[in-house]
């Protein structure tokens, strides 16, 4: 065979030293020698497709390396015998509802003792890395003298997106083995890197293939692998001054990021790293008791319930994924990128427009995302490859499922149809991208209604994670189950509602936006309005927002829920009307409340306001989200509290540190909402009165 072949198939296949025998005494690990005497240890947690380190897996990675202290072997490599890649983390699972820092603090010092007997084994350590390497199992890796990554390792500690940090002695081993300021940015931000960038910052000492992997773990053990050593350059960055004057300056980035008053995580570890940084056995120390702290914050315990949200939305997803080619009408801002996106998660995708400049446009900015999202040349290339552009729209015919992504008007979707349903393939879906004409009203020209469904996506779609997914009466069941697994296939989150205007999440986020007009109406000076959302914890103000969205789409979304619900609406001034009528249209036209340069709003042209926003700005913007969350509950157009929260999280960035609306309304307290609902009720208008539904929220 060719010896290009043989080495392809040994890089796929794992090298995992010896074969263990079937009958081993642990229930999480295999422990073998090879004939150089080294002592292979294979992490393969039962019942589980990835390695997460849990209290009963340290546990018995405890006795592991007792066995070790008295057998000693030559050396040991470390190795996941999952394909999955070797730790992805700690089981989250036991992180949940904890609400006294104490017993949190002994169990992660129980852990500590382990991973501290990892490092005083009298022998030479390896790591041998595939696949993701994150948080807890960067924090094994760190423990072990040296480190080997396959070629596509991933390593990073996502820890401060469950608002914490590390917390198995990753701070200080991490600090002390690369350059601090690098560490510290890579922990403050959740990044992953791969192999070559964690190789060039010395995290890791080699990159390697498959087929080497023997050689090298021998190389390691028998002290022939260079080992990345920390540089001079390390001593003075930790060094007591210079660390207060780094530690001010990342306390000013994270500011700008993530507010202290609602993310604590990267002002502890930033605390840490300035108080201990010199010295390794106080920092290993402190961090037990920062960890244990910030485990027990709101933010902390809401994030960890937005990580579970995450994997539930997966869940509905299902699997089974049947569709292979996608072919999608409309080459716009929402068509083209949507394209882009399915042929960046494997899918044959044809693209048609009536005109070929805005297909030439899609294809220009699926270029540029590839070239952001994928690392190598030849990953751009065939992702560019299965994006078609298709003038005449042949692809119809193939399509397993047809996105039509035309611009809201009934009339042109209808007509759309009438020239696509002929020539679809039997057992085809045909979905619609429309965020606020409810399905019933198209479905009224189809022959076969029962194939269409809503896929309505979020811009940007590279970004936002949800899709809703949904349903009119007629909907056949199998063809729903599908295009949620298709969802799925793509890497994205669907919520299933029930057609309805507005569906979910533009029907909670209307009020939102249409309140902070009806607050400009009455002078508030719109810096004030965003600042009054950002303190929310909103990732921007709705001024900002409506200029991002487009004040087009926002008249057009408020116009057609108002003519739906009426005055359980904030009018629209007629201001708004006469500024999009003179094309002030927000980002897109460079002008719309804010001054638009480089895809950014000018925010400093504003008067510096004195005014600050107060609690009855805040609520007259939030509690309406709530409201309507409820509303869409007790309405059945969703099922599950939960999912709402999630779809608010992941479509529009609600603040994730509060757990989602519904989530908000009950750490709250769902009397308190309804009185403060009552009294703005009474002071502004109708269209606060609290919905029906509170009475049975729970």
């Amino acid at each position: 065979m060719d010896s290009k072949i043989m080495n392809v198939l040994q890089d796929r296949v794992p090298e995992l030293g010896p074969k263990p025998e079937d009958s081993g005494p642990y229930r999480n690990f295999k422990l073998t020698r090879d004939g150089d005497g080294i002592a292979w240890l294979l992490f393969d947690r039962a019942d589980s497709s990835a390695n997460t380190l849990s209290a009963d897996v340290i546990e018995e990675l405890d006795l592991v390396l007792a066995a070790l202290e008295s057998q000693r072997p030559a050396g040991l490599v470390i190795r996941s015998a999952k394909k999955s890649g070797f730790i992805a983390g700690a089981d989250v699972n036991e992180f949940r509802g904890a609400t006294d820092s104490g017993p949190v603090e002994t169990a992660i010092g129980r852990a500590h003792a382990v991973i501290d007997r990892l490092v005083a084994l009298r022998i030479p350590t390896v790591a041998v890395i595939h696949g993701f390497c994150l948080g807890g199992g960067l924090e094994v890796a760190l423990a072990c003298q040296s480190r080997i990554a396959i070629d596509g390792a991933r390593f990073g500690f996502p820890e401060v997106m469950l608002g914490l940090h590390p917390g198995l002695g990753g701070t200080a081993r991490f600090t002390h083995l690369v350059n601090p300021i690098q560490a510290m940015t890579l922990m403050l931000t959740g990044k992953t890197i791969d192999a070559r960038k964690a190789r060039s910052l010395g995290l890791i000492d080699a990159v390697t293939q498959e087929r080497h992997v023997r050689n090298a773990a021998r190389d390691a053990v028998f002290g022939r692998l260079k080992r990345a050593r920390p540089g001079l350059s390390n001593t003075i960055l930790n060094f007591g001054p210079v660390r207060g004057f780094l530690a001010s300056r990342m306390r000013a980035e994270a500011e700008r990021a993530a507010p202290h008053e609602h993310y604590p995580a990267p002002y502890a570890l930033i605390d840490l790293w300035e108080k201990h940084g010199g010295d390794k056995a106080a920092m290993l120390n402190a961090e037990k008791t920062s960890f244990a702290g910030l485990m027990v914050t709101p933010t902390a315990q809401n994030l960890i319930r937005v990580f579970f949200l995450r994997e539930q939305m997966k869940k509905l997803a299902g699997s089974g994924n049947k569709i292979g080619h996608v072919h999608v009408i409309g080459a716009g801002a929402m068509g083209g990128d949507i394209a882009a996106w399915c042929a960046n998660r494997d899918m044959r995708v044809t693209l048609s427009d009536m005109k070929p400049e805005p297909i030439a446009g899609a294809i220009k900015r699926a270029s540029d995302l590839f070239g952001k999202i994928m690392h190598k040349s030849t990953d751009i290339r065939d992702a560019l490859d299965r994006l078609m552009p298709d003038l005449d729209g042949e692809g119809v015919r193939n399509a397993d499922l047809i996105i039509e992504a035309v611009p809201e008007k009934l009339e042109l979707k209808q007509k759309v149809y009438a020239g696509l349903e002929p020539n679809m393939k039997a057992g085809a879906i045909l979905a619609t991208n429309t965020s606020s004409i409810p399905l019933q009203d198209l479905r009224v020209t189809l022959k076969s209604p029962e194939r269409l469904v809503g896929l309505h996506f979020f811009n940007p779609v590279s970004r936002l994670q949800l899709v809703e997914v949904v349903s009119h009466d007629g909907t056949d069941p199998q063809l729903l189950k599908q295009a949620l697994a298709f969802i799925g296939a793509i890497d994205r989150l669907p919520l299933p509602v029930k057609s309805s205007p507005g569906f979910v999440v533009n029907r909670a986020l209307t009020p939102y936006m249409l309140e902070a007009m009806v607050m400009l109406d009455e002078k508030i000076d719109k810096l004030v309005i965003d600042a009054a959302a950002e303190k929310f914890g909103m990732p921007m103000g709705p001024v900002e927002l409506a200029d991002q969205v487009g004040l087009d789409i926002c008249l057009a979304v408020g116009d057609m829920l108002r003519s739906k619900f009426g005055d359980a609406l904030p009018p629209t001034p007629a201001w708004l009307r006469e500024k999009v009528a003179h094309g002030e249209l927000g980002r897109k036209t460079g002008k719309g409340f804010y001054i638009w340069k480089d895809g950014k709003a000018d925010k400093s042209s504003g008067s510096p306001s004195t005014v600050q926003p107060t609690p009855e700005m805040i609520d007259r913007l939030v509690l309406p989200m709530s409201n309507v969350c409820v509303a869409c509950l007790r309405e059945t157009i969703v099922e599950d509290a939960d999912a709402v929260d999630g779809a608010m999280i992941f479509g529009t960035g609600y603040a994730p540190f509060r757990g989602g609306p519904l989530n908000y309304a009950r750490t709250r307290g769902a009397d308190n909402v309804v009185s403060a609902l009552r009294a703005l009720a009474a002071k502004f208008g109708g269209r606060f009165t609290p919905d029906a539904g509170w009475e049975s929220f729970r």
